[in-house]
């Protein structure tokens, strides 16, 4: 909400207002995404013992699961009435910080590597900051028990995959 203040961004209507915060949280969450896949590239490029492989592997990865992060942007912007094209457009431009965090990450990994987890921390911070204070809230709100069930469902889920993986 601070943001979207300062900022005056769809400030007369408070659905419009979540749009934009969601909007800005998103792009900050894909900034430790393309750091980590610069530091993977960066740190194949210095010959760390990180394979080409896992390097391309995570890359892949991150790529795919923007899809759903650029619709995350794209219809809400979209319902609230923006046209198809900048709707997808701001959609698009929100993960394409993920350039510019991936050289910034490749450099990193030579220079001050030991910012990175701080970098992490700010983006796993931004984006439970918005799904505890505007998601949730909103889905028990409206009487929305499919969503909460999903919201449940989905934390389980990573908690499950986190413990199995690491």
């Amino acid at each position: 909400d601070i943001i979207s203040e300062k900022l005056n961004i769809f400030s007369d209507n408070a659905k419009k207002r979540r749009c934009a915060v969601m909007c800005v949280a998103v792009t900050i969450h894909n900034i430790p995404e393309g750091m980590a896949v610069g530091v993977a590239f960066g740190a194949l490029a210095g010959g760390s013992g990180v394979g080409a492989v896992a390097a391309i592997m995570l890359a892949v990865g991150i790529g795919i699961q923007n899809f759903p992060e650029g619709m995350c942007v794209a219809f809400p912007l979209r319902a609230n009435g923006m046209g198809r094209f900048k709707s997808f457009f701001i959609g698009q431009l929100s993960g394409a910080v993920e350039i510019i965090a991936g050289v910034t990450g490749a450099l990193a990994v030579t220079f001050a590597s030991g910012i990175l987890p701080y970098a992490l921390a700010f983006s796993a911070g931004a984006m439970i900051a918005v799904v505890c204070s505007e998601l949730i809230p909103e889905s028990f709100a409206e009487g929305k028990i499919k969503a909460t069930v999903g919201v449940i469902f989905g934390f389980a889920l990573m908690m499950i995959l986190d413990v199995a993986f690491g």
